[in-house]
């Protein structure tokens, strides 16, 4: 079935990374990088299904073939930044729904993509895969990967750090909100053309990008597995961080069905409220304030009865301040009861997948 899958990652020389190694591997070509003077050659691929570079929509009409030639591209690139700890390409990788035919799942991704190059004003380097043939592979794992340039891109060459690249600092210079809530719009917005593109098919399945709580499925995310882990899994050796996730995974299932079993039996042997009798039809239901008021002033009569004599004044200021704490707690649990997905950054971003197979 269709799952959904968004991960977004950055390439920077800090850590290493090449744009055009990168874009190589992803396209499955052989590409030189002219300024480290390396060689990438990747050209034995053969799950390589599709493959394109997407400019903005305002450039139909210009002569663009720089930007429209892989390696030269990637290497303009690269030689853009001088930094050495510059960010030199950024990546979106998408799982595609296997409901989806090759030439519907390249519609999808070929309009996701149009979309963020228009945007931004970056190029993007689209590269499709099938699913990997190796034993233990998942046969729905088509995916495709989304390689964009820091840059914006224009008819002569690559010009200034696209905004998503700003600091929060310079961004709020300019209007713009944080980063953060780009990102959150990027993950919203593949559900709903993916979930487009399914209707368009006469598909009934769809995808969400909450998290399983805003979404009302009471269940624990299912464990991620980290490519390395997976890797050593399937050539046959045991991975100590595999097998460590997935017993916390299984802790925690247990952890969520014994608290389940805890509040049944709880609910189970509460016994039941009565409530008063109606002195008349269409009598409106007891406020809470007005049951919290009733109880105080209940206790009260029943402390007289047993010899003591507060002061009446007194009493009714501990009335009402107590009916004002009773209500103070219960708006508190209210507020603490709002949609994760409404809550924080961290919630809404849905760090925590429902992966249903590794990419």
């Amino acid at each position: 079935m269709a799952v959904y899958f968004l991960n977004i990652k950055t390439f920077g020389r800090s850590g290493g990374s090449s744009a055009v190694s990168a874009a190589a591997y992803r396209s499955g070509e052989r590409i030189r990088d002219e300024r480290a003077g390396k060689t990438y050659d990747h050209s034995e691929r053969q799950d390589v299904m599709h493959k394109e570079i997407v400019l903005p929509s305002r450039f139909a009409d210009e002569d663009m073939a720089w930007a429209r030639d892989r390696a030269s591209l990637w290497n303009a690139a690269e030689s853009a930044e001088v930094r050495k700890n510059a960010r030199v390409a950024r990546e979106y990788l998408v799982a595609l729904p296997v409901e989806l035919s090759p030439a519907q799942r390249v519609g999808l991704v070929r309009g996701f993509s149009q979309e963020l190059s228009d945007h931004y004003g970056f190029a993007v380097d689209v590269a499709i895969h099938a699913p990997r043939d190796y034993p233990g592979s998942d046969a729905r794992n088509f995916h495709a990967h989304l390689l964009t340039t820091t840059r914006e891109v224009g008819v002569e060459g690559l010009g200034a750090k696209t905004t998503l690249e700003m600091s929060d600092g310079n961004r709020s210079k300019f209007g713009l909100e944080p980063a953060i809530n780009e990102l959150l719009h990027v993950r919203a917005r593949w559900a709903t053309v993916t979930n487009e593109a399914l209707q368009e098919a006469h598909v009934a399945a769809r995808i969400d990008h909450r998290t399983l709580e805003a979404q009302g499925i009471d269940r624990e995310p299912r464990p991620h597995i980290p490519r390395a882990a997976f890797e050593m899994e399937r050539h046959g050796y045991r991975s100590a961080v595999a097998e460590r996730l997935r017993e916390e995974y299984q802790a925690r299932v247990q952890a969520r069905l014994e608290k389940g079993a805890s509040r049944a039996a709880l609910s189970a042997a509460e016994p039941a409220v009565m409530e008063p009798a109606a002195k008349g039809p269409g009598r409106e239901p007891q406020r809470l304030a007005d049951i919290q008021q009733q109880s105080v002033e209940n206790w009260l009569r029943y402390r007289e009865s047993q010899g003591y004599a507060p002061n009446k004044g007194n009493s009714q200021a501990h009335s009402n301040s107590q009916v004002q704490s009773n209500s103070q707690v219960q708006s508190n649990r209210q507020g603490l009861q709002q949609d994760p997905a409404e809550a924080s950054p961290s919630a809404r971003t849905g760090r925590v997948r429902d992966d249903d197979f590794a990419l």
